[in-house]
């Protein structure tokens, strides 16, 4: 396992766990329209499905209590007189859905309280009306998108090329995005200040919408295919998928400071032909690819500006549309960092969670990282004005405790990653060089540029004559004297002590003596005796240096006695005699067992041939 490293990563074993039928979504009949959409959206209450429905366009609201077979005959949200293309819940009210359709308009519906599907034998089933329509769109309305930080501030693109921003309080458009194509997909930032589409001129726009203008356009993916886009939460990055040239599926990371080409590049993903759907989870940090036509959902964790792949969720049941939970409505009982919602044969809804696997009975506070809430930021004339701002956060430790949900208190919500429009829109501005610090002075407090150290942080320099003495100081620490007596050599703080013989034998001069490092351990696990002298080698004192000599003459070991010359050569000769009667010893033992051996395999033959002949 050398040289194998295993990121860390505390959603590195996050796992998706599928539903049984039973307790799924059943006897759902999904449009088939072929408009590229999710067909179905979630919050933590009900889940709209767009419904394949004649006499005009429909949706389905399902409470998400109540699985199983849903019945025959099921109100329906109707009003549009085509087909409905997307829907999106509100952020902040769970019961406000919008709606957008062919025909050109979007209307805002209002689920009723106590909404269920089942309802009492004989009892007639009623369609649900909306409370407001929005028009203002020449051509089919393919998006709606609520905007994360405002309430009641409502985005929708249509087929007249164009992104209007609508004030759902007073029901009329106030803002205009024109584009040059259709457009595929739209995402808002985590402040609403800004929003980022893709269209099918293979354009990536970023657009600060109150300006009605593109702060940066640049090339998107290059294939011919639909793309898509999300912004990551908090981050000034958007992910988005999309299709090379040769059709391959693509996955692109972007600085929105600096879009003119993806961060890294792009990464290529496989070549099946159906649009990747990208969800990201401001949470956990990672992004959830959704395939369209496959089966399959792959999760990849942000860290260190870059993605890093974590796994996949596979399932032989290809699916067409795919909703995730906001994370305000997960089970934290279970670990459960995430959920999604993916159809399956036009037929059923089947949930997904995903697990963070865990055997703690308790709240994982590491892995319930605080969330948005239902309270908006601002309202819609507040940021229609201009103001910009995150909506407070609660905890979920206290969902997980059964009590009503605890709102993060504005003092101690982290700093907002977002910065401000300007400052988000500017490209990156080159860090200057790092002014060198005075030694042993890394400790102190970060000073502008501007001040001046006060005297009272700052000793007053050396003089002249005190940097030469403490530097001729130095210099005669490491100077060569001759030593004056043999005393002085002994206390010398240079001074080696002699290492043991056995360790490093010192080799003849006349003749060349093989390694016998292996040999010496052998010899002294059999106890064998060992030269005197050698073992007395380490300990006996340097000889003394002439006064002549420099001091650097008793560290090495020039000059050997010619008596140590021979008590080594002894010494070798008894070892080389025990390894040879330790060898002789083992070979004798080795001849015997080889013997024992043999008549066992006589006496196994033998018992052979007896039970032959029995049988």
């Amino acid at each position: 396992m050398s040289g194998r490293f295993v990121r860390s990563s505390k959603y590195r074993h996050v796992f998706g766990r599928p539903t049984r039928k039973e307790q799924s979504y059943d006897n759902i009949r999904i449009s088939k329209n072929a408009w590229d959409t999710n067909l179905v959206k979630a919050n933590p209450q009900y889940l709209a499905v767009n419904w394949e429905a004649s006499g005009g366009g429909a949706f389905a609201v399902i409470p998400l209590n109540e699985k199983g077979r849903l019945p025959e005959q099921l109100p329906l949200f109707r009003g549009h007189k085509a087909v409905v293309l997307d829907t999106d819940w509100s952020p902040f009210d769970d019961s406000l859905i919008a709606s957008g359709s062919d025909d050109g308009k979007a209307f805002i519906w209002r689920v009723p309280q106590g909404f269920t599907l089942r309802t009492e034998e004989g009892e007639d089933v009623k369609d649900v009306a909306p409370i407001q329509q929005l028009t203002g769109h020449s051509r089919k309305v393919g998006h709606v998108l609520f905007n994360p930080a405002a309430s009641n501030v409502l985005a929708t693109s249509s087929g007249d090329y164009t992104v209007k921003i609508w004030d759902v309080e007073a029901g009329s458009p106030r803002l205009t995005l024109k584009h040059t194509d259709i457009v595929q997909s739209l995402s808002w930032s985590a402040n609403g200040s800004l929003i980022v589409t893709t269209s099918r001129d293979k354009k990536l726009r970023i657009w600060d919408v109150r300006q009605e203008a593109p702060a940066h356009v640049s090339p998107g993916h290059p294939g011919a295919k639909n793309s898509r886009v999300t912004w990551m939460g908090e981050h000034d990055r958007v992910a988005t998928t999309g299709f090379s040239k040769m059709s391959d599926r693509q996955l692109g990371l972007w600085d929105i400071r600096d879009p003119t080409e993806p961060v890294g590049g792009f990464q290529i993903l496989d070549s099946i032909s159906g649009v990747c759907m990208p969800f990201w989870d401001d949470g956990t940090q990672c992004l959830y690819l959704a395939g369209k036509g496959d089966g399959n959902i792959r999760y990849f964790e942000y860290e260190h500006g870059k993605f890093e792949y974590l796994s996949e969720y596979k399932s032989a049941d290809p699916q067409r549309g795919v909703a995730f939970l906001p994370k305000r409505g997960v089970n934290t009982h279970e670990n459960e960092v995430t959920r999604a919602f993916k159809t399956v044969n036009d037929s059923y809804i089947e949930p997904i969670s995903f697990i963070v696997p865990r055997r703690a009975e308790v709240f994982q506070g590491d892995i319930y990282p605080p969330v948005i809430g239902t309270k908006p930021a601002m309202s819609a004339a507040e940021w229609f004005d201009g103001a910009e701002g995150l909506p407070p956060k609660i905890d979920l430790e206290s969902i997980y405790e059964g009590e009503e949900a605890t709102e993060i208190p504005a003092s101690s919500k982290p700093v907002s990653r977002v910065p401000s429009t300007s400052t988000m829109l500017s490209p990156p501005k080159p860090q200057p060089e790092p002014t060198p610090l005075p030694p042993k002075r890394e400790q102190a407090e970060p000073v502008k540029e501007t001040q001046q150290l006060s005297p009272a942080f700052r000793s007053p320099p050396p003089s002249i004559k005190e940097q030469t003495s403490s530097i001729a100081q130095l210099a005669s620490k490491f100077d060569d004297k001759e030593e004056s007596s043999s005393a002085e050599d002994d206390s010398s703080s240079f001074e080696e002590v002699p290492k043991p013989v056995e360790r490093h034998p010192p080799k003849a001069v006349e003749k060349p003596v093989p390694e016998v490092t292996e040999p010496a351990a052998i010899t002294r696990k059999l106890s064998s005796p060992v030269s005197p002298t050698k073992l007395a080698a380490p300990v006996s004192p340097p000889k003394p240096a002439s006064s002549a000599a420099p001091s650097s003459s008793g560290i090495s070991s020039a000059s050997q006695p010619a008596s140590a010359k021979q008590s080594s050569a002894t010494s070798e000769q008894v070892t080389l005699q025990d390894i040879k009667t330790l060898l002789e010893s083992q070979n004798r033992t080795i001849s015997g067992q080889s013997e024992k051996i043999a008549k066992l395999t006589e006496e196994v033959d033998r018992l052979k041939g007896v039970i032959g002949n029995k049988s």
